[in-house]
């Protein structure tokens, strides 16, 4: 109890990130490596539309609390739901660009507003 009275508000969120990713039987995002099939879950922290080789790209930033992941959809401006504050799960192959974990096109499960 006292732990968690000291604790700042982003250990406590990180820590809930964490045990909601456990508990969906998702992987933890920095146990994520190059190349693997993964289902992971987590709160978007940024979404920003960056074109990519001149094809728009809706780009969001995913936290489970353990590490960020990019989520990159190709030839989207924008994806009705996906905003910042949002939880989802998300899976696909995981691929490395510039030393930061980046997940394509994800098959993808917005999690209800009521579980926020």
């Amino acid at each position: 109890m006292l732990d968690r009275l000291s604790s700042s508000p982003e250990d406590l969120e990180s820590e809930e990130l964490q045990e909601d990713a456990q508990a969906s039987g998702c992987t933890p995002i920095a146990k994520c490596s190059d190349r693997q099939i993964v289902k992971v879950t987590g709160t978007l922290r940024t979404v920003t539309l960056r074109p990519r080789a001149g094809v728009p790209a809706l780009e969001a930033e995913l936290f489970d609390g353990t590490a960020p992941l990019d989520v990159v959809w190709l030839g989207r401006r924008s994806i009705v739901g996906i905003e910042p504050g949002r939880r989802l799960i998300a899976s696909g192959r995981i691929s490395l660009s510039h030393g930061r974990r980046v997940l394509f096109n994800p098959k993808y499960e917005l999690r209800p507003l009521g579980q926020e």
